[in-house]
């Protein structure tokens, strides 16, 4: 009787490691519909709702951000490394882990420790363009590398083994058709008919800047017909977001979920987008953050962009990220603090107005193998595991 694959995968913190990670056990139920799969993370991230929510099991071990802003709590990481390894190999042992799989983000550094501890095959994705410090880590204690962007090898201890296989994004997004989910998607969010959307999102958590941003041009446009807001706060603004719109006379307060929300209005704002092929499908540009999961989407779903980096990332690691797209002319780069109302006016007005233009930018980002990479970085874990691969092999 065959053993079960069974795979740990290490991801949490925020949106941009957890739904890579998401996107790769989706490909390892293609591959092995019988796999066994969990997740590792903490208690503080969105992993403790997104992975449940998902079908996953999560397991939480007890560790610290590999941030120097933690002052003299920094001092501390190794004896938490130590902790949450040996805390991640009770779990890799009780699931019977045959391999496992760390996707970036302080919450996965546990995961490959006790992969070593347990003497398990392990490989790391790498998702920005800059490595982030627990990956940096994390590289040194395996000989299996992956990274979205092939310039994150030159980062990365070892890099120059590494495989570049994209990004894991949804199936729901590697397939995805605009134009003919388009109607369904304006039905969906209530969009005004003759109206061009400009989709405004901050991440998993939202962003302050953007959402400032968006109200104020939302009331700068409230007398116009011809455009539409749609505006992802996070859960944690989005009272005070429709507040602001209701007052400026641009918006309503709509459903929790967004659909069908502000029809015939300027704007309107929704806590989260769990359609994101809807969002993409109705959305004629896009205002955004700079993860590496939202620039796998943009490259991917043809979306032209104007893209916001968050200036606080490690590395700057978004402003490299930015620059993939902005650098091959399928989006715009605006640094965060010249991100208000009026500058966006400036550079979205005329990209509105021009429908040929906007074709132009979504075609010039490359796709890369983003729309494979679930699938490519299945192939790997698979083989690491010892199981026989379903389809062709991954070749450097």
């Amino acid at each position: 009787m065959r053993t079960p694959l069974s795979v740990v995968i290490g991801a949490g913190g925020t949106g941009g490691h957890i739904y890579p990670g998401l996107a790769l056990a989706e490909a390892l139920r293609r591959a092995d519909p019988d796999a066994v799969i969990s997740f590792i993370g903490t208690e503080r991230g969105l992993e403790t709702t997104l992975i449940p929510a998902a079908g996953y099991r999560l397991h939480t071990v007890d560790m610290i951000p590999f941030d120097p802003a933690l002052g003299a709590k920094r001092f501390l990481l190794p004896a938490a490394l130590l902790r949450s390894g040996a805390q991640a190999r009770s779990v890799l042992r009780t699931q019977k882990a045959q391999v496992v799989v760390g996707m970036g983000g302080y919450p996965s550094a546990p995961a490959i420790v006790g992969a070593k501890m347990a003497g398990l095959p392990s490989v790391i994705h790498e998702s920005n363009a800059v490595p982030g410090r627990a990956n940096q880590f994390a590289a040194r204690l395996t000989e299996h590398l992956t990274v979205a962007f092939d310039g994150s090898r030159a980062h990365l201890s070892g890099g120059e083994r590494a495989r570049t296989v994209g990004m894991p994004i949804a199936a729901s997004l590697a397939a995805l058709d605009r134009p003919a989910l388009r109607e369904e998607a304006r039905h969906a969010f209530g969009i005004p008919e003759g109206a061009r959307v400009v989709l405004f999102n901050g991440g998993s958590l939202g962003a302050a800047r953007l959402t400032a941003a968006a109200v104020g041009l939302a009331a700068r446009w409230r007398d116009r017909g011809d455009v539409h807001l749609l505006i992802k706060t996070g859960p944690a603004a989005l009272a005070e977001t429709r507040r602001k719109l209701i007052d400026a006379g641009v918006g309503n307060a709509g459903p929790s979920h967004g659909h069908d929300a502000g029809a015939g209005s300027v704007a309107q704002a929704v806590p989260y987008l769990d359609r994101m092929d809807l969002a993409y499908a109705v959305a004629d540009l896009v205002v955004c953050r700079a993860g590496s999961a939202t620039i796998a989407e943009l490259a991917t779903t043809g979306v032209p962009a104007v893209l916001v980096p968050y200036p606080h990332a490690p590395g700057d690691h978004q402003t490299h990220n930015a620059r993939v797209l902005s650098d091959a002319g399928a989006a715009h780069l605006v640094p965060d603090a010249e991100t208000t109302a009026d500058r966006l006016a400036e550079l979205i007005d005329p990209l509105l107005a021009d429908p040929a233009r906007l074709a132009v930018m979504g075609r010039a980002a490359d796709p890369g193998s983003h729309a494979r990479a679930a699938d490519l970085l299945a192939e790997t874990v698979i083989r690491l595991a010892g199981q026989p691969a379903t389809t062709r092999e991954l070749t450097s």
